[in-house]
């Protein structure tokens, strides 16, 4: 498959291999084969690409920018795997609990290729409660760390769920002898247990119950919010099973772990192979169960079994990592239609203990700079690669603005929505308040194509544009009324 023109446009060298992750045909026949590389043996990082051919025809190669080099670093390291060890045990805020492994590689991020190692840890962090799941990236020649990679982000039965955010709800369980789990058998076995406030899932129970009916509308009950989030994961099997023909978050048939009171008053949720929810501080925050944070966080999971979008040191990626997630988390909600927590562009807010007309959120997607730190319009050169800066004002959470306002504006038009006091000439960064939108689910098919077919793990938002003008190409015709808006909507966040 990589061989003549191919090899030179994968910038190919000898001691190169490539496996191949994932293979997705089209009904006309096009292949996308999703590969990963390696050099001499050793994993490349960021060297991850995905080939597009018709009837054995090289279509094209998306590939990271890094990669477009012939370089390769020499094999030999420096450091060695202990003192590689001690440094990531060094850069991480917390006590180490465990080296899971370490290996060598070769870092291509955010410059040459370079041989590095790759030190996955386990600790307890000083300051947080989250799970200190860390992967280190560190040159092989002196030790520097090159990139810290949080692992965490942020017979079948049916039962009524008394949730505390979408009311009554039901749920699937598995009868059992003596009576039922929360374990849905008919979405892979997907289970929710109680972590006992606890900042680990060792030691967490499964929820059972003896009717069948779970919790009672109210924190009061340890089981309101497992039904929140057992529901919000079986909606978000069925959104992506529906509408995009993806069995599971792995497309495995695999179901997801959910893990709710985790930790004491914690703010957050995070996906990191399973779902983790805090209970809220009590104060500002209830529990995270919301039904667009779920769909949120395992979107996560969708994103690091396709295109592996990069977090830290990796330019946009990491914001455009967050979009994708909002996007699809939104998609979720508007799917499921719940009365008590109907479609919105806001993320979370029903997190909220108050929120009157539900105006408040993490994000507003349409006008995501509303919160004083985020981005709506793509700055002139992009967003730093500089850790300092992606822990700062480039943080992914406050770059994905970009993402959001494109696909709000490719889904709805340059229309503000009512209630916020915004103006159409407020949605866009160019003027153009006559876009008109493709709806929700054009916009959310053009997205999914791209994140499974276009994105790779260093990919930038020139480079999203790109991929989503390809996938609209695909789905609607070159040229045509998605692809134009598709263009229009990109340009009018600023990504030209």
């Amino acid at each position: 498959m990589l061989e003549g023109p191919a090899a030179r446009e994968a910038h190919r060298v000898a001691a190169d291999g490539f496996v191949a992750r994932d293979v997705i045909v089209d009904r006309d026949g096009t292949e996308h084969v999703r590969m990963d590389r390696s050099y001499q043996g050793l994993p490349v990082i960021g060297g991850d690409m995905v080939v597009h051919t018709r009837n054995g025809k090289l279509l094209s190669i998306t590939q990271g920018d890094e990669m477009k080099t012939f370089a390769r670093p020499g094999i030999k390291p420096t450091l060695s795997a202990t003192q590689a060890e001690i440094e990531a045990g060094a850069a991480f805020d917390g006590s180490v609990t465990e080296i899971e492994s370490t290996r060598l590689v070769v870092f291509a991020r955010g410059g040459q290729p370079t041989l590095a190692y790759q030190v996955d840890l386990l600790g307890d962090r000083r300051n947080d409660q989250a799970p200190g799941n860390m992967t280190y990236y560190l040159d092989a020649a002196n030790g520097k760390v090159l990139l810290e990679d949080d692992r965490f982000h942020s017979a079948a039965a049916t039962g009524t769920g008394k949730t505390l955010t979408l009311g009554n709800v039901g749920i699937g369980t598995n009868s059992v002898s003596g009576g039922f789990q929360m374990t849905d058998v008919t979405r892979g076995s997907g289970s929710t247990w109680d972590a006992n406030n606890r900042q680990s899932t060792s030691g967490a129970t499964l929820f059972s119950d003896s009717d069948n009916s779970w919790g009672n509308n109210t924190v009061s009950d340890r089981a309101t919010v497992a039904a929140d989030a057992h529901y919000g994961v079986a909606a978000t099997w069925d959104y992506y099973k529906n509408t995009h023909a993806r069995n599971g978050i792995s497309n495995n048939g695999v179901g997801a772990k959910s893990y709710v009171h985790y930790g004491t008053n914690y703010v957050n949720a995070g996906w990191n192979g399973v779902m983790v929810y805090g209970d809220g501080d009590g104060v500002t925050y209830r529990p995270l169960v919301a039904l667009d944070v779920a769909g949120h966080e395992m979107t996560h999971g969708v994103t690091g079994a396709t295109a592996r979008l990069g977090y830290y040191n990796v330019k946009d990626a990491g914001g455009l990592n967050e979009a994708v997630s909002d996007i699809f988390g939104t998609l979720v909600e508007f799917t499921v239609n719940n009365v008590n927590d109907p479609g919105d562009f806001v993320i979370g807010e029903e997190i909220f203990i108050s929120n009157p007309g539900d105006k408040k959120g993490l994000r507003l997607m349409f006008k995501q700079d509303a919160d004083g730190k985020s981005f709506a319009c793509y700055p002139s050169g992009g967003f730093s690669a500089s850790l300092a800066y992606q822990r700062g004002p480039h943080d992914p959470h406050n770059t994905s603005g970009v993402g959001n306002r494109q696909f709000y504006l490719l889904s709805q038009g340059a229309v503000a929505p009512s209630g916020f006091g915004y103006t159409n000439a407020q949605m866009v960064c160019n003027g153009d308040t006559s876009l008109v939108g493709i709806g929700r689910a054009k916009a959310g098919a053009i997205w999914y194509r791209a994140l499974t077919r276009y994105f790779v793990s260093s990919t930038t938002y020139p480079q999203a544009r790109t991929g989503t003008l390809q996938a609209a190409a695909d789905l609607y015709g070159n040229g045509s009324a998605e692809y134009q808006a598709v263009a229009r909507a990109w340009s009018a966040a600023a990504v030209n």
